[in-house]
Order: structure tokens, then C-alpha cells, then sequence
């Protein structure tokens, strides 16, 4: 194994990342195959039903051009608001997009990588790419941790601009003056003479009308700052917590839209489109109601002296209209819902002839049609989809089980040699079964060495049994081991502010069963163990280093308390021939929340002070011990710490210390105690209990093992 960093490279934590991993992208995979085929399904299916319709209405108009004047007025005004309001309705869509990508993006910027950006460059001309442009004045230091998150959106923003081919750009403005832009004209922000142009996004009329409304918005017609064209920008902010933290937007060329209005006066017809305000934006006229001027000279047409015109472009920015006779012209007008605009078409009564029903025919039959084979395709490509991911989950799951099964089967080989060493022969043996390149095989070194060295001292104690001061030097070196796989330095966590504790541990004989341990399963996550092995001296100290041990790895697999339990009691149960068992206490505190998941085999209650409360005893849900019955079940529990809270954990050889009439400390002086001082810290309290123990049994011997552990949760907030 190899380590780098915090990731050891062939152990277990790097098996179980390279399983998510491959899971996600084969997940990931899946589902962009069953995306792009619906997609290419629903392209294909939206040339063939425009191709279709192309076909019919030339069909039908070439054969009955007297006929079609109110007809194709109705269809062809329906027809050019709808393709004109999908267009708008994209736009929205792929904004809605944005917006709802930089809410999560900028409601936890630390759950994602910072993203690289960089500056405009002329040589990218013609290659769709994200550049950064800073108003005067901004530092690039200064905003580079927010362009770095935002950054996070340029491949979704380089995705949606190659939507649609009259989208201008897609963008997203930072309130410090930053935009971070996505388009293939790199070129256009330098000027002639290499200089790149100014631009500060907070000037924009897109970004003053998306934050002083609040929401999404549509800009009327305006010209484009680097290319000069006509277009139409969506916009919207993305607040968190009430602050703005951006806009986001994209904009249209809405070069085509004028091109096709202004070519759409022929043969006695024309088009012409209103905005929200009622003015003219678009018009092949230049003079009378319905010529182009600017936003100062323009006149609401709903407020025409013209009753006709001025009701019908009322009723068309709200529904589709019929046909009316007005100023001569035969007209009908749709709404772009999406803009707000209308779009109206003309014709002149004297062209005009009767409108043809065969063309309202053909054109819903085709629409049917479409729709009927839409549904049909979407149908089989959902099948697909699903079927796909249901064999993707089989696949996963069968990797799971043989990773579970590659890991628990050496532990349950290790456990049954321990169980099975006995007076005769006290040594742990590597053999090929622990040689799994993880932390198993580690794991399996560490026994066997702690074995030799076990069986080295007890051939030593056989040969100076008549030395006592040599046995007790030999004890002491196991105390010292013992107490050298407990963590004992403190503060344990010195830049982990959120919470403080301290845990000791007193054998009642050189060596003990009872055994404290905590450690961080990850950066959010701390796990508390307290256990008490059965019965006392090397043998309980052997169980109880191969309990921790158990316990910490299936901890650190990410297990919850309760299944924590579960596999311990499987591993130790397995072959125990000796019989011996151990109660425990679990949990698992999640550091930004407070939220502690525990579960209790057999185990003393614990303690718990809420802030500016009393220690109390809290009577938590008893499982069976850990080794005495195969199949145990074990049920977990929440408590919630508020940030002052404490947790006191202890064994039975603090309540149960004896003076030298037999009566016993108990747990009604042991709550005293903590109470006398509410406010002590962690150390302080496990000191006073030590001392009113010791004041209380005075001479008699310690009958027991006395560990303690005392945690006090600081809380996010006080942390910070």
C-alpha cells in the first residue's frame, strides 16, 4: 500500500472511493445516453413534423390561393408566435437552468472545486469558450474565490449555447463587477486598437431590472455591447439568505426575427410585432400606427384612436385572436406569453380572399400525428432508460456484496484464531488468508506482532516466576502497550474547535479490559467509543485491544452506530471458545449539526448536561453484549447537543467503586459531583470524579476498572 496524504492507495477507503466512482459514471453514463436519445428522438421527430407541415401548407396554398387569405392570416400568425415564443421559451428555460445551478453552486460553495476561468483571448475567436471580464476598478484577487465557484456553471452555459444557433450568449454576473460570459466571439471584447472593452455588468439595464424586480425578466429590444446587434436578454438573480450572490441570463440575435418581418411585406400581407408596451418593435412599415420609432416617441397602440386596432392588440397579448377587419386589413394577432409580445398579421381586404378549412384540416392531422409518435418514442425510451438502470443497480450491488464479503471474511479468520489461542499456544501466525494488500492485512500484522510480543513475556514470566520484581517490570511493559493504542494525548483535536474532550483510563490490575476511543470517521463525523471487557489481566487486555480494533475499522467503513455493533458481535461471536464478551457504548456525533447517533450494548447509561442545565442519567435503549450471542440486533438513537452541551461516559468501576465497609460510590455521587461544577471543562470534570472516587474508597483496593470520557460540544457557530 501506498499512502499520499490522507488516502492510503490499496486500502480499503480507496476501494470503496473507486466503487462510488465507477458507479457514478456508470450511472452518469446511463443517464446521458437515455438523454441524448430522447433528445435526437425529439429533434428528429420536430424536423420531420416541420418538414411535413412545410410540405402540406405549400401544397394547399398553391392549389387554393383564393381561398386561404383568413386561413393562412390565422395559421401563419399562430404558427410564427409559437416558433417565436419556443424560442423565448427556451431562452427562459435555459436561464430557469442557470438560475437553479448557481442557487446550489452558491449555497454551498464549499461542496464544490473551484473552477478554473480565464480572460477573453482574440486567438479563441470562433470557439465557444468562458471568459471572465472585470469592470474597472475590480480586483481579480479579490473576487477570485466567487469566479471560481461560478466558474463550476461554464460547461452547463457551454452545453445551453449550443441550443439553439441565434442564442448571442449565456453569462453570469457577479455583484463585485465580475462576468463570467460563454460565446465563440472572443474577438468582440478588443477593440481596434487590442484593447479590451470596458464593461461592468451592474450598468446593464438586464441587471438593474432582474434585481429590482426580483425575479426573471425579459429586456425590451436593445443592442448588443460587444457586436452591436439587436437582441433580447432573460435574466434573473440568484439570492441566498436574502443577499444577492449573482445574475444569471443569456440574450437572442433577434436579427432574423427583424429580417423576417421586414421581408414579410409582399403580395398584399405583413407582419409586425408589439411588445409589452405596446410599441412597434418590429415592421416592415415606415409610416402610419405601425412604422418603428423609439421608446420616446412610441405610442401605445392599445391606446389608438383606432377602437379596432386598439382592442386587437389588447386581445393579442393575451390569447390568440380571430380575424377582424381593421384599417382595411384583414388581422389576427397571438401572444408570445413568454415576453409578453404579440405578433400581428395583415392583410389587405382587397387581396384577401375566404379562408380555406382544408388548411386547418391538414395542419391538425399533422400535429396529431406528431404528437401520437412522440409519446410513442418517449415511451420506448423510457423502457430503455429504465431497464438500463435497473441492470446498472444489479451490477452495483453484486460488486458491493463481494467488496463486503472480501472484507468481513479475513476479519471473521482473524477473530476465530484469537478465540482459539490458548494456554499452550498464545501466538497470533500471519497466514495467506490476512495478506489482502489493505488495512486488514495491517491490521493482521499488528496482531501477530502484539502476539509474539505477548508470548515473548509470558515465556519470560515462566522463567523468573521467582522474581517479582521482574514480573511486575514485565506488567508494567503491557500496561504500557495497552495504553499506547488508547489516545492519550490532549487536546486530541486542537484545530477542531466545534467541540473539546478528554477521556482517562485506570486499570484496576497492570492491565485492563476496559478500553475509551475516539476518532474522526471524516471531516464532519467523530466517533466516541466506551467499552468494558469481561473479566480482567492479559486475556481481557488481548480481547479488548482486538474489540477497539474491530470497532474502529468497521467505524471508519462509514457503518452507523447500530450496524457498528452488528459486525463487532459477528466477528467476536465467531468461534468465541473463551467465552468472553464486552459491553459497548457508540457514538457518532456530526460535528456541524450537534446530531449524536448512538447505540448501546449492554453498556452503563450515559450522562447528559444540556447548556445552563444539570447532569443527568439518560436511560438509552440496552442491546445484548458484544460476543455473547450470534444474530444480536442493535437499535440506534439521536440526541441532539446544543452548543454547550456535555456527555460524560464512564464503566461500571466508577459507580460501583467500593469503600472499605462494601458500600458503593453509585451514580447519585457521581451526578454530584459533575454538578458541583456545570461549567468545568471536560478535564476538570473527569479530575473531580477521580477525586471524589478516591476520597470515597480512601484505602480499600480498586475492585475495577475506572476509565472515563467527558465531551463538550462547542457548536458550529461558537467555532466560527
Amino acid at each position: 500500500m501506498k499512502k499520499i496524504k490522507n488516502l492510503v492507495i490499496g486500502g480499503i477507503e480507496s476501494k470503496v472511493l473507486i466503487l462510488i466512482l465507477s458507479a457514478a459514471i456508470l450511472i452518469t453514463a446511463a443517464f446521458l445516453g437515455a438523454t441524448l436519445y430522447q433528445s435526437n428522438t425529439l429533434a428528429k421527430l420536430t424536423e420531420e413534423t416541420s418538414a411535413r407541415q412545410q410540405a402540406a401548407i405549400s401544397e394547399i396554398t398553391s392549389s387554393v390561393m383564393d381561398q386561404v387569405v383568413e386561413q393562412g392570416l390565422d395559421r401563419s400568425t399562430q404558427l410564427e408566435a409559437m416558433l417565436a415564443n419556443e424560442l423565448f421559451h427556451g431562452l427562459k428555460t435555459r436561464v430557469e437552468m442557470l438560475g437553479d445551478y448557481a442557487q446550489k453552486l452558491f449555497e454551498d460553495p464549499e461542496g464544490s472545486p473551484q473552477a478554473d476561468w480565464a480572460v477573453p483571448d482574440p486567438a479563441q475567436n470562433g470557439e465557444v469558450t468562458a471568459q471572465v471580464i472585470l469592470a474597472d476598478g475590480v480586483d481579480a484577487a479579490s473576487v477570485a474565490s466567487r469566479l471560481g465557484t461560478a466558474a463550476n456553471m461554464s460547461d452547463l452555459m457551454v452545453s445551453l449555447f449550443g441550443v439553439s444557433d441565434v442564442t448571442n450568449s449565456c453569462f453570469v454576473a457577479l455583484p463585485e463587477g465580475a462576468f463570467l460570459v460563454v460565446d465563440d466571439r472572443s474577438s468582440s471584447k478588443f477593440a481596434d486598437d487590442g484593447t479590451q472593452v470596458a464593461y461592468d455588468p451592474r450598468t446593464r439595464p438586464w441587471y438593474r431590472q432582474a434585481v429590482e424586480q426580483g425575479g426573471l425578466i425579459f429586456t425590451d429590444v436593445e443592442i448588443d455591447a460587444f457586436t452591436g446587434d439587436i437582441g433580447i436578454v432573460c435574466a434573473m438573480p440568484v439570492y441566498v439568505g436574502g443577499k444577492l450572490e449573482a445574475v444569471v441570463g443569456s440574450d437572442l440575435f433577434l436579427t432574423s426575427m427583424q429580417a423576417a418581418v421586414q421581408s414579410s411585406d409582399e403580395n398584399g400581407g405583413f407582419l409586425f410585432v408589439v411588445n409589452q408596451a405596446g410599441h412597434v418593435v418590429f415592421s416592415p412599415k415606415t409610416e402610419g400606427p405601425y412604422r418603428v420609432l423609439s421608446a420616446s416617441e412610441a405610442v401605445d397602440l392599445r391606446q389608438s384612436e383606432d377602437v379596432e386596432l386598439a382592442a386587437l392588440v389588447a386581445d393579442a397579448m393575451r390569447e390568440k385572436t380571430d380575424v377582424r377587419r381593421v384599417d382595411g386589413c384583414y388581422m389576427i394577432g397571438a401572444p408570445m406569453e413568454t415576453v409578453g409580445w404579440a405578433l400581428i398579421a395583415a392583410f389587405r381586404e382587397d387581396i384577401a380572399a375566404q379562408p380555406v378549412e382544408m388548411l386547418q384540416e391538414r395542419y391538425g392531422q399533422i400535429q396529431q400525428e406528431a404528437v401520437v409518435a412522440y409519446r410513442s418514442r418517449s415511451r420506448r425510451a423510457n423502457t430503455s432508460a429504465i431497464l438500463l438502470l435497473v441492470l446498472l443497480v444489479l451490477v452495483l450491488c453484486s460488486g458491493a456484496l463481494l467488496l463486503g464479503k472480501r472484507i468481513v471474511q479475513p476479519l471473521n479468520t482473524i477473530t476465530r484464531r484469537i478465540s482459539e489461542l490458548s494456554t499452550g499456544n498464545l501466538e497470533f501466525r500471519m497466514e495467506d488468508a490476512y495478506r489482502t494488500g489493505d488495512e486488514i492485512e495491517v491490521l493482521a500484522e499488528s496482531f501477530a506482532s502484539l502476539s509474539h510480543k505477548t508470548v515473548q513475556y509470558v515465556d519470560e514470566v515462566r522463567r523468573v516466576t521467582a522474581e517479582k520484581e521482574r514480573i511486575g517490570t514485565e506488567l508494567h511493559m503491557a500496561n504500557q502497550i495497552q495504553e499506547s493504542v488508547l489516545p492519550s494525548i490532549f487536546p486530541a483535536f486542537p484545530d477542531r474547535p466545534e467541540f473539546d474532550l478528554y477521556a482517562t483510563m485506570e486499570p484496576a490490575k497492570e492491565v485492563g479490559g476496559d478500553f475509551y476511543d475516539f476518532f474522526l470517521i471524516d471531516d464532519d463525523h467523530l466517533c466516541l467509543v466506551m467499552a468494558d471487557v469481561s473479566g480482567k489481566g492479559v486475556p481481557a487486555a488481548l480481547f479488548m485491544m482486538i474489540s477497539k480494533v474491530i470497532v474502529q475499522s468497521c467505524a471508519m467503513l462509514g457503518k452507523s452506530a447500530a450496524e457498528i455493533l452488528t459486525k463487532t458481535n459477528e466477528a467476536l461471536c465467531s468461534n468465541n471458545q473463551v467465552e468472553m464478551f464486552v459491553t459497548v457504548w457508540v457514538g457518532i456525533l456530526e460535528i456541524s449539526t450537534g446530531r449524536l447517533t448512538a447505540a448501546n450494548a449492554g453498556h452503563e447509561y450515559p450522562i447528559l448536561q444540556n447548556p445552563g442545565g444539570r447532569f443527568e442519567v439518560l436511560k438509552d435503549k440496552h442491546g445484548f453484549v458484544i460476543g455473547g450471542m450470534e444474530g444480536a440486533k442493535y437499535r440506534e438513537y439521536e440526541i441532539d447537543l446544543a452548543p454547550g452541551a456535555r456527555l460524560f461516559l464512564y464503566t461500571d468501576g466508577v459507580p460501583e467503586a467500593m469503600d472499605a465497609e462494601g458500600r458503593m460510590f453509585g451514580l447519585e455521587r457521581t451526578l454530584e459531583v459533575l454538578n458541583n461544577a456545570p461549567d468545568a471543562t471536560p478535564r476538570q470534570s473527569l479530575e473531580a470524579v477521580r477525586r471524589a472516587v478516591g476520597g470515597f474508597v480512601r484505602s480499600a483496593e480498586q475492585f475495577d476498572d475506572m476509565t472515563m470520557l467527558c465531551l463538550k460540544y462547542n457548536g458550529r457557530a461558537d467555532a466560527e
